[in-house]
């Protein structure tokens, strides 16, 4: 049977591994790689790591589907970041708004710009989880 390039890149990760336990030395890491990336069948695949330890080609994850996952969460997080700051955005020029139809319904003596109070704690709140977000200091280990 006749192996994708999905197929190829799984096996590619397998070596990667092998070599990064110390089971493959520099050359045949090499050679096994210019072999895998001219092989075109299962059985090609299979004899690359056929020395190896437990290597079942079917049931290896896809690299292109982790890599998916990824920029799916990374997607979810931004979307998530700018979902907060609009609205934080939003109710400040709403109390904006108010604080200065107050004034200007006053003869525009303004008073003291409380909306600040509304804007600085959640600013300040939003901006920890932004940089802590963009360092990666909220994933879980």
């Amino acid at each position: 049977m006749r192996a994708s390039d999905g197929d190829r890149d799984k096996v590619a990760s397998v070596l990667r591994e092998h070599y990064a336990q110390g089971r493959l030395t520099v050359e045949e890491f090499d050679e096994r790689l210019e072999r895998l990336y001219s092989s075109r069948t299962y059985g090609e695949l299979a004899t690359l790591t056929s020395d190896l330890p437990g290597v079942d080609l079917r049931s290896l994850p896809d690299a292109a589907e982790e890599r998916s996952k990824k920029e799916l969460a990374e997607r979810k997080k931004r979307k998530d970041l700018i979902d907060h700051w609009s609205f934080w955005a939003v109710a400040s020029a709403i109390n904006w708004v108010i604080w200065f139809i107050i004034g200007a319904a006053d003869g525009f003596d303004f008073p003291y710009p409380w909306p600040l109070w509304v804007m600085g704690p959640w600013g300040a709140v939003l901006l920890v989880g932004t940089i802590a977000t963009k360092m990666g200091w909220d994933e879980k280990s």
